[in-house]
């Protein structure tokens, strides 16, 4: 399995060549800095998840797309583990399975996320019409949408709009994981 690191870097250049854009555009797009997207398509710098949150909504992209090989044509069974595919990107406290990237003829990814405790971060909004879908599997965590707080523990699930200000903050001193899934409008 290829370096994540180098993976992310990879992606962030063969996505930016594609779209023809500099990285001046690159910047104005997604709201991160040239510098920092140079360091990071150099393998030199690990973005937080908000960081590449930022990217994958300027560039109309997956979150998972920067993750993992996108899983596209994926159509016999498959078994993963999450433990062998568990990421920490930037130790912010967030810890990411892509389960199964982000498959454009489904329009969706699924995720197992660990939000470790204390964990709070709010979401910028991410492209119009994207969905999210949130199942707690141990601990409880609490999401921010619409301007309300819903608390939610082990076996509730939440949809909401993506593409509206939103957050998540685990106040307990016990990790919360969940299966998520996102789904992208028209495809990516």
């Amino acid at each position: 399995m290829q370096d994540p690191k180098d993976h992310l870097a990879e992606t962030l250049k063969q996505v930016r060549k594609d779209k023809k854009l500099s990285l001046d555009k690159a910047a104005e797009l997604t709201g991160v800095s040239k510098a920092m997207l140079g360091q990071i398509e150099r393998g030199e710098s690990s973005p937080t998840v908000s960081t590449l949150w930022k990217i994958a909504t300027g560039f109309d992209v997956s979150l998972s797309s920067f993750i993992e090989p996108s899983s596209k044509g994926l159509r016999q069974t498959t078994v993963r583990t999450s433990q062998d595919i568990r990421q920490h990107p930037a130790g912010e406290g967030l810890i990411i399975a892509a389960l199964f990237p982000y498959d454009s003829a489904l329009g969706f990814e699924y995720l197992e996320l660990i939000f470790e405790p204390g964990y709070d971060r709010a979401s910028s909004p991410h492209a119009p019409g994207v969905i999210e879908i949130i199942t707690v599997i141990e601990g409880a965590l609490e999401i921010l949408s619409d301007d309300l707080w819903h608390d939610l523990e082990e076996g509730q699930t939440i949809r909401f709009p993506g593409d509206k200000p939103h957050a998540y903050r685990n106040l307990t001193d016990q990790p919360a994981k969940v299966l998520t899934v996102i789904h992208y409008p028209n495809g990516r």
